[in-house]
């Protein structure tokens, strides 16, 4: 009960409301009307017009915002906000250890452009329905992976929905955190989440950075054309730089998410280790679009960058991706 506080404003992000906003407008404003997919699957598509009709669904980077901040935009300008009237949360835990989902026990959420109301109904429904715990405040605020993606929803709900602005109770919020989920698990609360996906006024915001590549992360994967991959250790290779085997990874696992298939993703995360820290999350989407049993729900991807191109073994990286996906 009460308010989760903007826990990581005024250090991973701007915690000043006319900064922040002027900040967000900036990074929405350098997306441009027409945006080019650049999966390998999407890459051979037409150009999408933004924002895309009937898209619900967008992954987006949860770093702070002078590293992540500009990738988000192009997912979260990919939606029609203006009719939204409640909005799916769903990332990865990363302090604590669960092998299922939760949901929240807050009333609001905090953040420094207004509050983010809490769609109680559908939160009691699922923490019944789908037999998961709530978390505690303590752990509610720790984890960021939510509360990034609090400013821009609130941006684009404020900026684009008419409802919203005359009363901030009209939209809601459903926050879910999923933990080290098998994939068992995964297709269950796949199967659970299935039916929101039919209501046209619900959109699902899937939270995820991509390759955390480097000793501190203990991911030193490297693989050059034609080579096995291998773990470096103190060796920097010299002919195939360092952040082209990343992104080549990166591109592998975009290339299993824009599949559809839960399973594709899955081995090609077993077979590549590749430290998407959403990955959980995305999966279990993916097996609720599966459940389906239709053609909609693939995401695209429109947007890739990292916080630095690694060059050293001792360099590190984080990769940041954007996509979309239509649900009609």
């Amino acid at each position: 009960m009460g308010t989760r506080a903007a826990s990581h404003a005024g250090s991973w992000y701007s915690d000043d409301k006319q900064t922040l906003s002027d900040e967000l407008d900036a990074w929405l404003a350098e997306v441009p009307d027409s945006v080019q997919g650049i999966g390998q699957l999407s890459a051979t598509e037409s150009p999408y017009s933004y924002p895309v009709p009937d898209a619900r669904a967008i992954i987006a980077p949860h770093a702070g915002y002078a590293y992540s901040g500009p990738t988000a935009a192009w997912a979260y300008k990919s939606i029609n906000w203006s009719t939204v009237k409640r909005v799916f949360l769903i990332g990865p835990s990363h302090h604590k250890y669960f092998d299922r989902a939760v949901t929240t026990q807050m009333d609001k959420y905090q953040t420094p452009l207004g509050d983010l109301i809490i769609d109680k109904d559908t939160v009691d429904e699922i923490a019944h329905e789908w037999q998961i715990e709530r978390m505690s405040k303590q752990v509610d605020e720790r984890e960021h992976s939510l509360e990034m993606h609090l400013p821009y929803i609130y941006k684009m709900l404020s900026s684009q929905n008419p409802d919203f602005n005359k009363d901030p109770t009209s939209t809601k919020l459903v926050p879910i955190v999923v933990g080290s989920t098998s994939p068992t698990t995964e297709q269950e609360l796949g199967r659970l989440l299935c039916p929101y996906l039919s209501d046209p006024y619900t959109v699902f915001v899937i939270s995820s950075d991509f390759c955390h590549w480097g000793p501190r992360f203990q991911y030193t994967h490297y693989q050059a054309p034609g080579q096995h991959a291998v773990n470096l250790k103190r060796h920097t290779p010299r002919n195939y730089p360092i952040h082209e085997s990343i992104k080549a990874v990166d591109f592998e696992s975009m290339a299993a998410v824009e599949s559809g298939s839960h399973t594709q993703f899955y081995e090609q995360i077993a077979n590549t280790a590749n430290t998407v820290c959403g990955r959980h999350p995305i999966l279990v989407f993916m097996a609720a679009v599966e459940a389906l049993k239709g053609d909609m729900g693939r995401f695209k991807f429109v947007k890739y960058d990292r916080s630095g191109l690694v060059t050293d073994v001792e360099d590190s990286s984080v990769s940041y991706c954007s996509a979309f996906a239509v649900l009609q």
